[in-house]
């Protein structure tokens, strides 16, 4: 059936019809490409997505998907959805199996019909469902270019919101251009689609084109193009007072050219309505009740007519330019008029409507049909049944919290609430009792990432309980949830919340399962409290409960506290003994790659960069087989980008810490990341920047220090790495003299700040300073330390640095090029020996050593280190600047991995996936690598690696 055509061509829209075809073919060449195409409603959007669509479906996979309008409470994932479908379809079902892998089964939450048999939420994870959607789109992408369009995004759910922020920093790779429009007008300040558009334009992962209003010709050509005859200056100026130049108001005024036009836009609206005749205009606000397009069994259904003047209803409403038809489907030809007609509506009549569009929800649902909750919750809303609308809202909250959709959840679980008072019998008709659904709503919130809202939901449930009355294990569960999301907000209280949880389990609630993991996480908040010692002992009592309920996991647990506390009270031995338990013992992929966090972390502490890197990789590589590479497997990216910090790689860790995957998860992982985002801009010379970030984390630092003994040191090593950064040796030794004043526990983070007032207090004695006190309180407190800690390569550096000889600086130089030593102390080491080669009249001989440590200081690109090298080889006369001949010997470490992958056979993107680098990055240093080696092409490096002993000789 042909329907209203309003236009053969856009009108004044030349340059957004050449942007977003211009973006495409920047996707084209493999790099994603996201666009946001707003302004306010009947501006054009859809017009040009349409029109864009048409001309790329020849060389591109195009999938649509809609937000659908149910008011606050919406979809879960609902344009997802259809584009995850219509990718499936293009793939095929069994390719999609093959390529997602163990992912399927979560993809399945949102597919059905991908599994043989219902999905078990509870095999699978909501990182899992993530990458398994990234996964399959950019498989997607590997056969050819994908343009995935979402409309409507002013009507999104969170969870859509949350999943499309997740995507836009994390597919690296593919011919991928997400579209999406939204409406301006309908975007509040303040709300989940506005923080949306402004934190991914501002990442500038996502590129805004706006849509303005035409000018005054393009107005006129529009309106001559549309009524087939020249308009006159006082119709244009009409026109124009009316439509503002938005234009689909233009279409609709000159539909109505012939007679005089309607007073108010919304009459403008209606006047197409106003001309059917009564069967289509029934027709027509049946439709309007619906949010999105309509099956005609549906239709018909709702409509209740003879099927003839039904067909003839539809007909004369297509014709009029009101509804379309599409396929199967009948759908408005824009949202503006639907609004028009449904607000046109009586309160009686659009009560009746949608309780007749509710009740055929049901008789589907009844007939074995997959109902969208949802929808189902919104009608019975309008309808204004409130017992029928807190039921659908109950199952509403739980479909989306069983498919991940958290955020989505607890807007349907906040509606329950706000219904419960006004229906007598609540309880019953939910199914569930308030205490109950308030402990669901507080966990929903917590993973939706709304901490504040969650610790509100849970402590009106221990306010609302009697605890002489209440079942024991509920009580104890809500207080080990109040103090979970205490502790992930940072806040102080979670261990005497968490101790009476333990007292209600191990005396009133015999389940040895829960008994464990209570004890385990009282554990775990003593460890990070720094309160070893009481962590080694409820962590024993966790192993002995958890081993009597063959709980292997809860056992892994128990030993990976067990192996931190150790590590952190010095006795190295028994720490690895109980890491390599909690790796054996582990069994779910939570348990294996908490072990991995941890010991890549303590091995980090220890200064065993190496090991730590490869306990983390190994765990990335996991994190991948299990399909949570780039969510769960994010933080070890975090523990990783540490070890690579103090080895020197910061390209490395700008690439890991831009990616930015965690972006709205909890407080504390993101206080971690911006500590090595300040480290990262001191480190460049860049203090100033590295202060202003501190100072929008340091109440957030402060508070939470009070009960997480890290998150203490990692403030002082911020404020140390700022301090020398400017300049101010003195305010950075006092930093650290005053965290040995602190009575505190003593963490293994103490070491790395004591090596690092040996630096400064090298520095300082350099410039004339008095430093004996202070190298004394750091001498005292390096020999206090446990008889294992003071064994490796970091003591005999602190010995010299603090008390500079010629042999021990000569020592501390050969020992400070080991992998197991903060890279800056190749700098350090040399510059003090160098000033003790001047002071012994040994000139000749400190030029070669300043210059190693002014070429690595360079390479590394450390600010501060770099202008104290040249300021002293300035000062003392002595060239600092290195000029060897470029030699294979002179390959840097990170062009050995180059080379060594380029070896293989691997493109740039390839070593750029392997290696975390940008292939911007890799391009230079395959150009480094190739200048060096003296030949001109990939292949001849190859040969003159092998030649030359610097790779593995293939076979």
């Amino acid at each position: 059936m042909s329907s209203f055509a309003p236009s053969t061509a856009m009108v004044g829209r030349d340059a957004e019809l050449g942007v977003v075809p211009r973006l495409f073919d920047s996707a084209v060449e493999g790099a994603p490409v996201g666009v946001l195409l707003d302004g306010e409603a009947g501006i054009g959007k859809s017009r040009l997505l349409r029109e864009f669509a048409a001309e790329v479906a020849p060389r591109a996979d195009v999938h649509v998907g809609w937000c659908l309008d149910l008011g606050p409470a919406r979809t879960a994932y609902g344009p997802l959805t259809a584009i995850l479908r219509s990718i499936v379809g293009h793939l095929g079902a069994d390719r999609v199996r093959e390529t997602v892998g163990i992912g399927v089964e979560a993809l399945a939450m949102l597919l059905p019909e991908l599994a043989d048999e219902p999905a078990d939420r509870t095999r699978t994870s909501p990182d899992r469902l993530r990458d398994a959607i990234a996964t399959l789109i950019e498989t997607a992408a590997d056969a050819g270019p994908q343009v995935l369009v979402i409309e409507d995004l002013h009507w999104a759910d969170e969870s859509t919101l949350s999943l499309l922020s997740f995507l836009l920093r994390t597919l690296a790779r593919g011919r991928i251009l997400l579209l999406l429009s939204c409406r301006s007008d309908d975007v509040r300040r303040g709300d989940a689609v506005s923080r949306f558009i402004v934190e991914s334009t501002r990442s500038r992962v996502l590129e805004r084109v706006t849509l303005a209003r035409l000018d005054a010709d393009a107005v006129r050509e529009l309106a001559e193009r549309l009524t087939g005859r020249p308009i006159s200056e006082s119709a244009l100026a009409r026109m124009q007072s009316r439509a503002e130049g938005v234009p689909f108001f233009v279409e609709e005024l000159a539909d109505c050219s012939t007679g005089p036009l309607p007073d108010g836009l919304r009459d403008v609206l209606l006047t197409r309505f106003d001309r059917l005749g009564d069967d289509a205009r029934h027709v027509v606000q049946v439709a309007s009740g619906s949010e999105r397009p309509l099956p005609h069994p549906l239709l018909a259904d709702l409509a209740d007519l003879p099927q003839q003047r039904l067909d003839e209803a539809i007909r004369e409403a297509a014709r009029s330019g009101i509804l379309v038809v599409e396929g199967d489907l009948y759908r408005f030809r824009h949202a503006l008029l639907r609004e028009a007609v449904h607000d046109d509506l009586l309160p009686g009549e659009r009560s009746r409507l949608h309780r007749a569009y509710a009740e055929a929800l049901d008789a589907r649902r009844d007939g074995a049909e997959v109902v969208d909750t949802a929808a189902l919750a919104h009608h019975w809303q309008l309808a204004q049944d409130e017992r029928r609308a807190l039921i659908a809202a109950v199952d509403a909250m739980r479909d989306a919290k069983a498919r991940f959709a958290f955020a989505t959840a607890a807007r349907f679980g906040e509606l329950a609430l706000e219904l419960w008072p006004r229906v007598a019998d609540a309880s019953e008709a939910a199914g569930v009792a308030h205490v109950d659904l308030l402990q669901t709503l507080g966990s929903v919130l917590r993973n939706a990432g709304d901490g504040e809202r969650a610790l509100s939901v849970v402590g009106a449930a221990l306010d609302e309980i009697d605890p002489a009355t209440v079942a024991p294990r509920l009580h104890a569960r809500l207080l080990r949830d109040k103090a979970q999301y205490l502790a992930n907000l940072g806040r102080p209280g979670a261990i005497p919340l968490t101790e009476q949880a333990l007292e209600l389990v191990a005396t009133r609630v015999d389940d040895d399962v829960l008994h464990a993991a209570v004890l385990n996480q009282l554990a775990s908040r003593y460890m990070v409290a720094g309160r070893l010692h009481d962590a080694l002992r409820v962590a024993g009592e966790a192993e002995r409960i958890a081993e009597r309920a063959g709980d292997l996991d809860q056992l892994s647990i128990a030993a990976n506290v067990q192996g931190v506390s150790f590590a952190h009270l010095g006795d190295i031995r028994r720490s690895v003994v109980e890491f390599d338990r909690a790796r054996d013992l582990a069994r779910s992929s939570n348990a294996e790659l908490r072990y991995r966090v941890n010991y890549s972390d303590a091995l980090t502490l220890l200064g065993r960069y190496d090991e730590a890197l490869l306990v983390a990789e190994e765990g990335l590589a996991r994190a991948r087989s299990l399909g949570v590479a780039r969510s769960s497997g994010s933080i070890m990216v975090q523990n990783m980008s540490v070890a690579l910090f103090e080895r020197g790689e910061i390209e490395r860790v700008d690439e890991m810490m831009s990616r930015d995957y965690r972006q709205g998860t909890l407080r504390v992982f993101r206080m971690y990341s911006s500590m090595t985002r300040v480290r990262a801009l001191a480190w460049r010379g860049h203090p100033a920047e590295a202060a202003e970030m501190l100072r929008e984390w340091l109440p957030a630092f402060l508070e939470t220090g009070e009960t997480e003994r890290q998150i203490w040191y990692d403030r002082i090593t911020m404020s140390v790495a700022i301090a020398e950064s400017a300049g101010d040796l003195r305010g950075a030794l006092d930093e650290i003299l005053g965290m040995l004043d602190d009575e505190g526990p003593v963490l293994l983070h103490q070491r790395r700040l004591l090596l690092q007032a040996a630096a400064i207090i090298a520095e300082l004695r350099a410039r004339g300073d008095e430093t004996g006190s202070a190298a004394r309180r750091v001498t005292e407190a390096w020999a206090g330390q446990p008889p294992q800690l003071r064994g490796d390569a970091w003591t005999p550096i602190l010995e010299a640095v603090l008390d500079p000889a010629a042999a021990t600086l000569q020592r501390a130089v050969e020992l400070s090029d080991g992998g197991n030593v903060p890279v800056t102390f190749r700098i350090v080491t040399r510059l003090e020996y160098a000033r003790l080669l001047v002071r012994e009249g040994y000139r000749a001989a400190a030029g070669p050593v300043l210059a190693e440590a002014a070429a690595t200081a360079r390479a590394l690109g450390h600010a501060q280190l770099e202008a104290s090298v040249d300021g002293f080889a300035a000062a003392a006369g002595v060239r600092s600047t290195p000029a060897p001949a470029p030699d294979p010997e002179a390959l840097t470490a990170r062009e050995r991995q180059v080379l060594d992958l380029l070896a293989d056979g691997l493109s740039n993107r390839q070593i750029g996936e392997r290696l975390f680098i940008s292939v911007k990055t890799v391009s230079v240093h395959v150009s480094a690598v190739l200048r060096k080696l003296g030949v001109s092409t990939r292949t001849e490096a190859a040969a003159a690696a092998r030649r030359r002993g610097l790779v593995p000789v293939a076979g």
